[in-house]
C-alpha cells in the first residue's frame, strides 16, 4: 500500500494536482492506525490509504481540506470524548465520541504545485526574473508578448517586462483573469499611459504595481527583478483572508491563493461531531430535514428515530 500511495503522489505532482499526505506519527491504543499508516487526501475529500477509522478518517478529511487551502501544515490530533476542538499554533485537538477508547495523531502535509509567475517579455528584466523566481519556488512561465499569456486567478502573479510589446493586451488579460499580482516594468510617464488605455474598469486598473517592484534605488535588470520578487514575497507573507469572507469582487489578498472555498461543515445531530459536506459525504433525509454524519453508525442510528436528534440548521 504504501509503494502504491508514493507512486500515486508522484503522479499528482507531475500533474501539479494538490493534495494532503496524511501520517500517523503516534497511536494510542486501543485504535485500528499504527503509526506510519499513510493516506493521500484529494481536495474533494477522497482518500487513498488509511489512517484511522470512520470517525478519524472524518476529521482528516475536514481539516484536509483546510489544509490545502492555507498551505500550512497541521498536526490532528483526535481524542476520545465529548464533542470539542481547540487549537493552537500548527496544530488542532478533536475530541470525538466515535473513537474507541483510543486516540491518534496525524501530520497533514500540503503538497501544492509550485506557484506560477507568467513573465511577460523578452528582455533582460524579464530574463533576470525567470533566474532569480526558480530557486525561490515559483514555476516560471515566459511568454514574448506576442499574444496575451493564458493567466489563471490560481497564478502567483503577472510581470510584464516588454518594453512596449503587447503590454495593454497582457495587462488585461491578467486582471480580467483575476491574478492576485500584476506588475508592469516601465516607467512612470509609459506606465501612466498604457494604464489609461486598458479597457478595464478604473478599480482593476489601479491594482496594477508600477513602478513594478520596492523601492531599493534598483538600477540593474537583476536588480529590478529582485526588487519586483521582494515585493511578491512580501504579499504573499501578507495574513491570508478565507474566500467565503472576502467582499464580492474582491481579490485574493495571497498571490497564489488557491480560488475554491473552504469547505462547508454541519454538525452530526447523533454524536455531535463536526463533518464536512463537500466531497461525497455521508447524508440523510426525513421529514425535509437533511443531515450529515461521521459514519454510518450514526446514520443508521439517526434514521431509526430521527425526531430524537434535532438537525442544525
Amino acid at each position: 500500500m504504501r509503494d502504491q500511495l508514493a507512486v500515486r503522489a508522484a503522479e499528482l505532482i507531475r500533474a501539479g494536482v494538490p493534495f494532503v499526505q496524511a501520517t500517523v506519527v503516534r497511536a494510542q491504543h486501543p485504535t485500528s492506525a499504527h503509526a506510519g499508516d499513510t493516506a493521500i487526501v484529494h481536495a474533494d475529500g477522497r482518500i487513498d490509504g488509511f489512517v484511522g477509522g470512520a470517525c478519524t478518517e472524518e476529521s482528516v478529511r475536514l481539516y484536509s481540506r483546510e489544509v490545502i487551502r492555507t498551505g500550512d501544515p497541521l498536526l490532528l490530533r483526535v481524542l476520545p470524548g465529548p464533542p470539542s476542538t481547540s487549537t493552537e499554533d500548527g496544530a488542532v485537538t478533536v475530541a470525538n465520541p466515535c473513537v474507541s477508547g483510543g486516540a491518534v495523531e496525524v501530520f497533514l502535509e500540503p503538497r501544492r504545485p509550485a506557484p506560477r509567475l507568467v513573465v511577460v517579455g523578452q528582455t533582460p528584466v524579464a530574463e533576470a526574473l525567470a533566474e532569480l523566481a526558480t530557486p525561490l519556488g515559483f514555476a516560471v512561465t515566459l511568454c514574448s508578448g506576442k499574444e496575451p499569456p493564458d493567466c489563471s486567478p490560481d497564478d502567483a502573479a503577472v510581470v510584464v517586462a516588454s518594453h512596449g510589446r503587447g503590454e495593454q493586451a497582457a495587462l488585461e488579460a491578467a486582471l480580467h483573469a483575476g491574478v492576485p499580482y500584476v506588475a508592469l516594468v516601465g516607467s512612470r510617464i509609459r506606465a501612466a499611459s498604457v494604464l489609461s488605455a486598458l479597457d478595464i474598469e478604473p478599480a482593476a486598473r489601479a491594482r496594477v504595481r508600477s513602478p513594478a517592484g520596492l523601492d531599493i534605488g534598483a538600477r540593474t535588470a537583476a536588480e529590478i527583478a529582485l526588487s519586483i520578487l521582494a515585493e511578491l514575497v512580501a504579499e504573499r507573507a501578507r495574513p491570508r483572508v478565507p474566500v467565503e469572507s472576502r467582499p464580492a469582487g474582491r481579490q485574493p489578498a495571497q498571490a497564489g491563493e488557491p480560488t475554491a472555498a473552504a469547505a462547508a461543515t454541519a454538525i452530526d445531530p447523533v454524536c455531535g461531531m463536526t463533518v464536512s459536506t463537500g466531497g461525497e459525504p455521508l447524508v440523510a433525509e426525513r421529514d425535509g430535514a437533511t443531515a450529515y454524519f461521521c459514519c454510518e453508525y450514526c446514520r443508521s442510528t439517526w434514521l431509526a428515530d430521527p425526531g430524537r436528534y434535532a438537525v442544525a440548521s
